[in-house]
């Protein structure tokens, strides 16, 4: 099964890159949940989580580092860089029945998350 997750991770990875939100989205489960604890950022729900990552400001790229995948967890790291800007990000990725149903992101630089404009985030 590590396999088959850690191609699931690659994809959704590959359709944020290239802003395919259709295929993005075909990826999640319906009642996913992101959280980064570190800005206390929360969405639910795969629409919210779709237009949480389409309505990220500033012109962004990202490359995957690497992927490790088990039976029902995976965990990726990339590179991030917006405008002119590098960080480096640890993914962890929970699934049910085959989607994405949870992931928690970590960025090892602390900072101030962006405006965003999107209803979808709540903050804790």
């Amino acid at each position: 099964m590590s396999g088959a997750l850690e191609a699931i991770v690659e994809g959704y990875w590959q359709a944020a890159v290239e802003r395919d939100w259709t295929a993005f989205g075909k990826l999640l489960d319906n009642d996913i949940l992101y959280e980064v604890p570190q800005t206390r950022e929360r969405v639910r729900g795969k629409e919210g989580y779709i237009d949480f990552n389409a309505t990220f400001p500033g012109d962004w790229t990202l490359a995957v580092d690497s992927i490790v995948a088990g039976d029902r967890q995976a965990v990726s790291r990339v590179t991030f860089e917006v405008d002119g800007q590098s960080m480096t990000g640890i993914s962890f990725f929970e699934f049910r029945d085959g989607l994405i149903c949870r992931i928690t992101d970590f960025w090892p630089e602390p900072y101030e998350p962006p405006a965003r404009m999107t209803r979808h985030i709540e903050r804790y």
